[in-house]
């Protein structure tokens, strides 16, 4: 297997989900009536980033310490937060960047006109 492994599958999944916030910000700037709901959003996703990381640190070290599952050493990066490896923290980064975005970008049209008329 490639050392590079999990880093690089990290990485294609954070580089989709910026992606898919840019378009977000995008919209949220052309100003459809989806700004209200990406404003209120933004500090909603960064709380559920912090939490999500949290949750991720304490449950996969604790889920690695029981033995639950491993990873092996010339596949990962090597930096450790605990037992956990770096490589683990992408993917709820990744989800509180993914899908508030998505949220914004696929309100329905009912939902924009009536924001846009307020």
């Amino acid at each position: 297997m490639n050392p590079t492994t999990y880093p690089l599958l990290c990485a294609m999944f954070l580089v989709a989900a910026t992606l898919v916030a840019g378009a977000a910000a995008v919209v949220h700037r052309r100003g459809d009536g989806r700004r209200r709901a990406a404003a209120v959003m933004l500090p909603a996703a960064g709380l559920a980033a912090v939490v999500l990381l949290v949750l991720t640190a304490v449950f996969d070290n604790l889920m690695i310490a029981v033995g639950l599952f491993s990873y092996a050493e010339e596949v990962i990066s090597g930096v450790r937060l605990g037992l956990a490896p770096v490589e683990d923290f992408a993917y709820p980064v990744a989800a509180a960047i993914l899908l508030p975005a998505l949220w914004v970008l696929l309100e329905p049209a009912t939902s924009r006109r009536r924001s846009h008329d307020r």
